[in-house]
């Protein structure tokens, strides 16, 4: 069985203040994809078809992205799992799984802390509990200099393939600078300290999965393994040679399907 993501036809649900939009795919056990930040849910491509096969597929665009307004112009993690909690209560249902790459791996996180009753297993990609030095060199190299300041002309020189994905990946009817607004907003995000603790990952109860590159640019395995350690029922798989961007592969996709069926016969 394959799915074609484009073509699939949307849908959306009025949840926390938004109408979210969605895509569905296969059937059976709920599996919703988190995206990752200035990605939309076109992003898991290569995941839905092997996913679709056992599950109930619902890759969603987070507050902003995609297909999904921002009508307050907010963005944090907490409220993005407000708004996962939000959606997965008028979808009715039961304690779906939930997996979120980098923005969406932070999002699944907050979500696990704070409703801890709501998934039936978490898979965090690529996703830190706190920030550290070596993640905010990161993002000033890529021009996130700092909270709601962006150097667009060094992310155009840096990489114009970037900039043109975003026009693409965020249309907005005649607002062709909308992603310049929509890194702004992501900016004051990725700079806002988390301040989750040790005691905050010890709150999680659903089975976890923490899925990590070896060569991630913006995060240190030592912290990773902190997460490892403090939260219950948790699992770790760490990609080899692969940074945040090329993580999301063949072993990626087997660790994961594995990890899911695992706790689906359960």
């Amino acid at each position: 069985m394959t799915h074609d993501i484009d073509n699939q036809p949307g849908k959306y649900s009025a949840a926390n203040g938004l109408n979210i939009h969605y895509k569905e795919y296969g059937e059976g056990y709920p599996l919703i994809l988190l995206h990752g930040g200035t990605a939309n849910l076109e992003s898991w491509a290569e995941q839905v078809p092997v996913y679709a096969q056992h599950f109930r597929v619902i890759a969603v665009d987070s507050r902003g992205h995609g297909k999904t307004e921002n009508p307050s112009g907010e963005m944090s993690y907490r409220l993005m799992a407000d708004d996962v909690a939000a959606f997965i209560q008028a979808l009715k249902l039961e304690k779906p799984f939930i997996l979120g790459y980098s923005d969406g791996g932070q999002i699944a996180l907050d979500l696990g802390m704070r409703y801890p009753d709501l998934s039936g297993g978490l898979i965090l990609g690529g996703t830190l509990y706190k920030f550290k030095d070596v993640y905010f060199s990161f993002l000033k190299e890529i021009g996130i200099k700092a909270s709601g300041v962006v150097d667009f002309e060094q992310m155009e020189k840096s990489d114009q393939g970037w900039i043109e994905y975003l026009k693409d990946a965020h249309p907005r009817e005649n607002a062709p600078d909308y992603w310049k607004s929509l890194m702004q907003q992501i900016s004051v995000m990725w700079w806002t300290p988390l301040g989750y603790t040790e005691i905050d990952l010890e709150k999680i109860s659903a089975p976890t999965l923490i899925l990590v590159g070896d060569r991630d640019d913006g995060i240190d395995l030592e912290q990773i393994f902190e997460m490892y350690r403090h939260i219950p029922n948790a699992e770790l798989a760490i990609i080899p040679a692969a940074d945040h961007g090329s993580a999301m592969r063949d072993l990626f996709n087997d660790n994961v399907l594995d990890f899911l069926l695992r706790h689906n016969a359960r």
